[in-house]
């Protein structure tokens, strides 16, 4: 809105031709994140605790988690409409990418919404069947995919970290591995929901990646000089990702040990989700892995324990996923949040400097 309001005016005084910078824009969508969640946090966390909208907590996990029962959930709407407004304020709203992602938080974001409403009706840890959570999150994938490959007409070779040319266009192969992509990156960092700030620090990593691959691959000479693909409009979406560093930070202020309000799916699933659509949209599929590899660890041990227990009755960790497999081998909370953080930065640093060593 700034954008379209204000950049014409610079006919009358050359200072608002600042508008039209992206890193101008993407700093002050950050600012506005951060400064929305710490105005709104507490009255929205106080209506939380009103209307009783408490976590229940799983009785097989650890003890420790058992005191957290109560504590407000579904606080991933702070980020999303913390974000949302920054958007709309900051953001070149004609461009389709935007538009698209836009669509994909709030997607992801409602399907997050009805498991955690279900959550609270029934006070207990179990929201949407698995089955039925899943068929809605391949549709919404499914339907992203499709806009994509026709409407935007994106390109399905497929880019690997330390190789300047594509390995293999994929063809039509490029939609269930664009779902799979999206599907299972918003169920990774809905894993890693689970401890007090786990998940809103490691997508700080994340967002400030992909600000940074964002704006370089939206660069024409940028883009040229590093090897990596160009993506015409790219460069907008670096704001959206500083507006999701901002809302994750504001929100860790809150989320931090011991925590006053937790993500909730309605936030995990909305920025898993996303950042999966923005990574698409780049081509930066495989390096989105690696700068959220605890994501990717999370997951994985989930479905290592799940296999190995269904083929040999034995459990390969103490408990998935990975974070509670360290808290009941004795780590403390913090510990682990803080240790998985410090992975987190080095998944990110190495995910960047990947784009020169090619």
């Amino acid at each position: 809105m700034f954008l379209e309001f204000f950049y014409p005016l610079i006919k009358y005084w050359t200072a608002f031709n600042v508008f039209q910078y992206i890193t101008f824009r993407g700093a002050y969508a950050a600012l506005s994140t951060l400064l929305l969640c710490f105005l709104f946090g507490a009255p929205i966390i106080e209506s939380l605790r009103k209307f009783k909208i408490g976590q229940s907590v799983r009785d097989d996990g650890p003890a420790t988690h058992l005191k957290k029962t109560g504590t407000p959930t579904m606080g991933g709407l702070l980020i999303i409409i913390s974000v949302l407004i920054s958007m709309l304020l900051w953001m070149d709203l004609g461009n389709s990418k935007v538009g698209l992602t836009l669509a994909a938080f709030i997607v992801f974001g409602a399907i997050g919404f009805a498991d955690d409403f279900l959550k609270i009706k029934r006070r207990d840890s179990r929201g949407l069947p698995a089955w039925s959570k899943l068929i809605l999150q391949f549709f919404a994938a499914l339907a992203i995919a499709l806009y994509l490959y026709n409407n935007e007409k994106i390109s399905t070779v497929l880019y690997l970290p330390f190789f300047k040319n594509p390995v293999v266009d994929m063809g039509v192969l490029w939609i269930p591995f664009a779902v799979l992509l999206m599907v299972g990156e918003s169920n990774a960092v809905n894993l890693s929901d689970g401890l007090d700030g786990l998940a809103s620090g490691l997508l700080i990593f994340v967002f400030i990646s992909l600000a940074i691959l964002t704006y370089l691959s939206g660069r024409a000479d940028y883009s040229q000089y590093l090897g990596i693909p160009y993506i015409p409009g790219a460069g907008e979406l670096t704001v959206f990702c500083l507006a999701g560093v901002g809302a994750c930070v504001g929100f860790l202020w809150f989320n931090a040990y011991p925590a006053d309000v937790f993500m909730g799916d309605v936030g995990s699933l909305a920025l898993g989700g996303v950042i999966s659509v923005i990574s698409l949209l780049i081509k930066k599929e495989i390096l989105i892995l690696i700068a959220g590899g605890v994501f990717v660890l999370e997951a994985a041990s989930v479905i290592i324990q799940v296999l190995v227990y269904k083929m040999k009755k034995k459990r390969v960790f103490r408990m998935a996923p990975l974070h509670h497999h360290f808290e009941l081998s004795g780590w403390a909370e913090t510990k682990v949040v803080n240790r998985f953080w410090i992975l987190g930065g080095l998944f990110a640093i190495i995910a960047l400097s990947t784009l020169k060593i090619q």
